[in-house]
């Protein structure tokens, strides 16, 4: 038994691949690497295959080695310009988790193609795919990251409300130019009781649909922000808004960035 090789063949789909999963990882590592260079690596790591494929190679074990070291070693260096170990690692560990999704997109569909020439149609289909849902999972991350558990202390009293940190929030209070959250108008009437919302400021600001408004404002003791570290807050300046915070109910505060 022999199997007849197209050696052109065989660098033409190992280059297109090679060049999706090199967009890839530069899409995960979001690194300043061109197309031009994207497509170098590609053009070497495809190269390198081809000599490793055509060379007598008795061991397995050693065209192991070469295929997931040595290729792609130089097809990382070569296409995505990483100069740094840790770097390296993580486009090394994200180049085979981005073969892994593209590879499980044309596995689920190959079987009902057909003709030959839809493969390239189907790769670039799949590569779009997996962009799409690292976009996806990117912003669920983010998410929640900006999601967080907030306790509210004034005197006796405390409060649990779900938080969220918006960098679009840079109020300030003009005369002491301290950061001011803003609390849903419900809980602040619930947590700091009508007699506490008598002893307010008024801070002017601006947002969209309204040029012009103040919004009232006082102090509390203190506030504990849940993230990955807890972060205590000592007389924050809360305000309380006019309308309710979320639609959805899924946060009742939105923290000011410059408390951090």
């Amino acid at each position: 038994m022999y199997y007849e090789l197209y050696v052109d063949v065989l660098f033409l789909v190992n280059f297109m691949m090679d060049y999706l999963l090199l967009l890839l990882v530069k899409k995960m590592l979001k690194c300043t690497a061109t197309h031009g260079s994207v497509c170098l690596g590609a053009a070497v790591g495809s190269f390198l295959t081809c000599v490793i494929v055509v060379l007598p190679i008795p061991y397995a074990v050693l065209k192991f080695v070469l295929f997931h070291m040595v290729v792609n070693t130089f097809m990382i260096r070569a296409g995505l310009k990483i100069k740094k170990a840790r770097t390296f690692v993580k486009a090394y560990i994200l180049l085979y988790i981005g073969g892994f999704l593209l590879g499980g997109v044309l596995e689920a569909v190959h079987q009902y193609v057909r003709v030959g020439s839809l493969f390239f149609a189907i790769a670039i289909g799949g590569y779009c795919l997996v962009s799409k849902l690292w976009d996806f999972i990117g912003s669920m991350q983010r998410i929640n990251q900006c999601h967080c558990k907030v306790d509210l202390y004034l005197g006796e009293k405390m409060c649990h409300v779900e938080g969220i940190i918006d960098t679009g929030n840079g109020l300030r209070d003009p005369i002491s130019n301290q950061p001011v959250s803003i609390l849903d108008k419900t809980v602040a009437r619930q947590f700091l009781g009508d007699e506490k919302l008598s002893q307010v400021r008024y801070i002017p600001y601006h947002s969209i649909g309204k040029q012009e408004g103040v919004l009232l404002a006082l102090k509390i003791d203190q506030m504990c922000i849940h993230r990955e570290n807890e972060c205590w807050v000592k007389e924050p300046l809360i305000g309380v808004s006019e309308e309710t915070i979320s639609a959805e109910g899924e946060y009742k505060m939105i923290l000011n960035p410059n408390l951090f």
